[in-house]
C-alpha cells in the first residue's frame, strides 16, 4: 500500500490489516480502493498523491482551525479543554461560565493554565493552551461560554463518572432472572404476537418464582409498511417502540364489540407454532386507526392533554419519526431504493417542502404519533409493575448496534452515518465469507462535531424503563466493521473510545441504569480490560466458557466472571435440546452455511465429543439432579437425557457472575432455534417461532417448577 495513503488511513482511524478472531489469528490487508473509499466518506480526498498530501495537511491542522472542540468528554477530577488563539493572544485574561443542562445551575469555572503548544500555518502563528478546570462539577453536560479579547466562544462539557451506575443490590447479592423474546410469547389472550400486557404478567410470574431481572429482545419501531421484516436489530428508530407489542384490547377506546367477528382469525393467529407479522401487524393498525379517530373526538379530555404532553416532550424526533413514516407510506410501493430515492426537497426533514407536506398531512403525521403514545403507554404500564413486584434490577434492555440504512433514523439526520456503506462483521471460523448487516454506521467526525448528542439520544430512549443496559457487540464504541454497499468486504473504522465510554457513563449515572457488554466475536486487545474498568459487565454465555474459546473442554463454574450476565445461550445459538441432537447441524447445512456433506459428518461428529465434554462437566460439578441422575453417554438414536436442563441452569447458575439468565427455550425443551444468523426467512423463519407454552400455564409447568428449583437450590 502506498505510504502516504496509510499514513492518512492511520490518522483517520481506517485500519488497513486487521487478524480476524479464529485460532490461526489470520491477517486481513484491505485494497487500497476501499481505503479511498473510506477516506472520502469521512471527509477527504485520496484521489491522487497530491490529494493525499494536501489531506494529510488537512487533517493535521484542522484543530488549530477552531478556537474550541465541539464538545469536551471528560471525566470528573481530571476535566480540562484545550482553546486555540494567536500566540500573541495566548495569555490574555479569559472567563468559562458553564450551564448545567439538567438544573440550568450556572457555574463560573475556576482555571488553571498547565501548558501550550505552538504551530504556524500560513505564516500566522498559533497557540493551543490545555486549561484545568478546578471545580467539582456534577455529572452531566454543561453548555460553555468561553469570553477572551471581547469575544465568546461556545461548546460542551460532558462530565463522566469514573465508573458506570453499579446497583447497590449487585454488590451484595447473585440475582438472576430470565431471557425473552416478547413476540414469541404465546398467550391465551394475545393476538398470536406477544405484547406489553404478556410482559406486564411475566413480571408477576417472574417475581413470583424469585426472579428479580427480564431480558427483552430490542423493543424499537421497525418497518411499519412491511412487517414481514421483523428482525429486531434492524429498527426504523432506536428512539422508539414497536406498535406490534400494543394490547389492542387495553387501549382505553378499545370495546368488546369491536372484535366479535374475528375472535376465530385471533384464534387461529393464537394456535400458530409460527407468528403471521403479515396479517397481525396491518389488522392491529386497522383497529388501533379506529381508535385514533375515536380518540380525536375528545381533545377537551384528560387523556388528550397527556397525548399533547408527550408530543411535547418527544419533540422534533417524534415529529421526524412521524413525518418520515407518511411519506414512506406513500411511497414505499411506487418509488424503489427507500428514501434515497425520494424527490432531492424531501430527502432534508428540514426543507420547506417536508414541512409543507407535513402540514397538509397532519391528521397522519398525528396518527403515527398517537401509535407511538399508546405504545409507551402500555410498556409504562409493564414497568409499573417491576415497581410494585419490587424486581431488584427489572428490565434489562437490549440496544441495537446499528439502525437501518433506510430508515427513519438516518433519514433524520444522514450527515451522522456513513455514506454508501452499512456496518458487518468481517471474514471468520464460522462466517468465512463475513456478514453484510446492511445496517447504518455512525460517521465518528461528525458524531463528535454534534456533540454526541445522536449516541445521547439512543441510550436515553434505551434506558427507559430500564435497570440494566445490554449495549449490543459492545465493540462498536472503539471500532466497528463497515462495508462499502457495492462490494462484499470492508474494513474497521475507529471511534474516539474514550469519549464514547465516557459518554455510556453519563447516562448510565443519569439513569440509574447498570451496563452490559456482548463482546462475543473479534474483541481488541485491552478492550475487555477497558470495560471492566468502567464497570461495564461483560456477557458469558456456557458455550464460550471453554478451555480452547469454542472448543475445548467446559470451564467450571468457578472460572467464570463475576461481573457478568451469564446465560446459557443467547437468541442467535441453538437452544440446549436442539444443540444436544444436532438439529442446527442439519439446519445450518440446508441453508448452505456448511457448504458439503463432509463438513456436516465433521460438525456432527465433533458434537459427540462435545456432548461427552459437556457430560463430563456436569459430573465434575455434580449438579445433576438428585432423582434423574445420568444413566449413560446419551449416544446419538437415545433420548433427550431426564434432568439436562436443570443440570446446565445448575451448573451456570452456581457461577459467581452476578447476574444468571434463564432461557425459556431450554426450560421448555424447545429444540428449534429463534434466528441463524446470515440467511433470510426463505431459508429459515427467523424471528417468527413462539413458545411451546401459554403464559397462563407456564407457573405450572412442571419442567419450569423443576429449573426454578434447581436454579435456587445454588444461587
Amino acid at each position: 500500500m502506498d505510504r502516504q495513503l496509510k499514513e492518512l488511513a492511520d490518522k483517520l482511524g481506517i485500519l488497513t490489516e486487521y487478524y480476524d478472531a479464529g485460532q490461526d489469528r489470520k491477517k486481513y490487508e484491505i485494497d487500497e480502493e476501499t481505503i479511498k473509499f473510506f477516506v472520502k466518506k469521512l471527509g477527504y480526498n485520496a484521489d491522487s498523491s497530491e490529494e493525499i498530501a494536501r489531506s494529510i495537511t488537512k487533517f493535521d491542522n484542522r484543530r488549530w482551525q477552531e478556537t474550541l472542540e465541539p464538545v469536551y468528554v471528560k471525566e470528573q477530577g481530571d476535566l480540562y479543554i484545550d482553546i486555540v488563539s494567536t500566540t500573541e493572544e495566548a495569555d490574555t485574561a479569559l472567563n468559562i461560565e458553564a450551564i448545567s443542562r439538567q438544573d440550568s445551575k450556572k457555574y463560573t469555572l475556576t482555571l488553571e493554565k498547565v501548558s501550550q503548544e505552538d504551530r504556524e500555518i500560513n505564516r500566522i502563528s498559533y497557540a493551543k493552551s490545555t486549561i484545568k478546570i478546578t471545580n467539582d462539577l456534577p455529572v452531566g453536560y454543561y453548555d460553555i461560554k468561553v469570553s477572551k479579547n471581547g469575544k465568546e466562544y461556545k461548546s460542551v462539557l460532558a462530565v463522566a463518572p469514573i465508573k458506570c451506575y453499579q446497583n447497590p443490590d449487585l454488590e451484595t447479592s447473585k440475582l438472576w432472572g430470565y431471557t425473552i423474546q416478547l413476540y414469541s410469547m404465546k398467550s391465551e389472550r394475545n393476538w398470536g404476537v406477544g405484547d406489553f400486557t404478556d410482559l406486564k404478567n411475566f413480571v408477576d410470574i417472574c417475581a413470583k418464582s424469585g426472579g428479580n431481572v427480564i431480558g427483552l429482545n430490542p423493543l424499537n419501531i421497525l418497518e411499519h409498511n412491511f412487517p414481514e421484516n421483523a428482525s429486531p436489530y434492524a429498527s426504523v428508530s432506536r428512539l422508539f417502540l414497536n406498535p406490534i407489542y400494543i394490547d389492542i384490547e387495553n387501549v382505553p377506546e378499545y370495546k368488546p364489540e369491536d372484535i366479535a367477528d374475528i375472535k376465530d382469525k385471533l384464534q387461529a393467529f393464537r394456535d400458530s407454532d409460527i407468528i403471521n407479522y403479515e396479517e397481525i401487524y396491518p389488522l392491529k393498525i386497522k383497529f388501533m386507526e379506529l381508535y385514533y379517530k375515536r380518540f380525536k373526538e375528545h381533545k377537551d379530555s384528560a387523556r388528550y392533554k397527556e397525548f399533547e404532553e408527550f408530543c411535547n416532550r418527544e419533540g422534533d424526533e417524534l415529529n421526524k419519526l412521524a413525518v418520515f413514516l407518511s411519506l414512506y407510506e406513500e411511497r414505499c410501493h411506487k418509488v424503489w431504493g427507500g428514501w434515497h430515492a425520494w424527490e432531492p426537497e424531501l430527502r432534508n426533514p428540514y426543507n420547506s417542502k417536508v414541512k409543507a407536506y407535513a402540514e397538509s398531512h397532519q391528521d397522519r403525521v398525528n396518527f403515527y404519533k398517537f401509535l407511538q403514545f399508546e405504545t409507551f403507554r402500555q410498556f409504562d404500564q409493564a414497568a409499573a409493575e417491576v415497581k410494585k413486584q419490587g424486581l431488584k434490577i427489572g428490565f434489562y434492555r437490549d440496544l441495537a448496534v446499528g439502525v437501518g440504512q433506510d430508515s427513519a433514523e438516518s433519514w433524520s439526520d444522514p450527515d451522522v452515518f456513513i455514506a454508501d456503506s452499512g456496518a458487518g462483521a468481517p471474514p471468520d471460523a464460522f462466517f468465512p465469507g463475513g456478514q453484510k448487516w446492511g445496517i447504518g454506521a455512525f460517521n465518528p467526525y461528525v458524531l463528535k462535531a454534534k456533540a454526541y448528542e445522536p449516541l445521547i439520544n439512543i441510550l436515553r430512549a434505551n434506558m427507559r424503563n430500564t435497570g440494566a443496559l445490554r449495549i449490543d457487540h459492545v465493540m462498536s464504541l472503539m471500532r466497528l466493521y463497515v462495508i462499502p454497499n457495492a462490494q462484499p468486504l470492508g474494513t474497521y473504522i475507529l471511534y474516539n473510545f474514550a469519549d464514547m465510554l465516557n459518554i455510556v457513563a453519563i447516562e448510565s449515572y443519569l439513569n440509574k441504569c447498570v451496563v452490559a457488554g456482548e463482546s462475543l466475536g473479534n474483541v481488541p486487545e485491552g478492550f475487555l480490560e477497558a470495560l471492566e474498568r468502567k464497570n461495564i459487565y461483560s456477557l458469558s454465555v456456557l458455550w464460550s466458557e471453554r478451555a480452547l474459546g469454542w472448543g475445548g473442554d467446559f470451564n467450571q463454574p468457578n472460572t467464570y466472571p463475576e461481573k457478568a450476565f451469564t446465560s446459557v445461550g443467547t437468541h442467535d445459538m441453538a437452544p440446549l435440546k436442539m444443540w444436544w441432537f444436532g438439529y442446527d447441524i442439519a439446519d445450518m447445512r440446508k441453508a448452505d452455511i456448511i457448504t458439503s456433506d463432509d463438513v456436516m459428518r465433521n460438525n456432527y461428529h465433533e458434537r459427540e465429543n462435545d456432548r461427552l465434554r459437556l457430560l463430563k462437566a456436569l459430573d465434575i460439578s455434580g449438579l445433576w439432579p438428585e432423582d434423574r441422575k445420568r444413566q449413560g453417554d446419551y449416544l446419538y438414536g437415545e433420548s433427550y437425557p431426564e434432568g439436562m436442563a436443570e443440570a446446565v441452569n445448575s451448573y451456570v447458575a452456581s457461577c459467581p457472575s452476578r447476574v444468571f439468565l434463564a432461557e425459556l427455550e431450554n426450560i421448555l425443551e424447545v429444540d428449534k432455534r429463534q434466528n441463524l444468523p446470515g440467511v433470510d426467512r426463505d431459508k429459515h423463519p427467523n424471528w417468527r417461532r413462539k413458545l411451546t407454552q401459554n403464559i397462563e400455564q407456564l407457573s405450572g409447568d412442571e419442567r419450569f417448577i423443576r429449573n426454578i428449583d434447581a436454579i435456587h437450590r445454588v444461587r
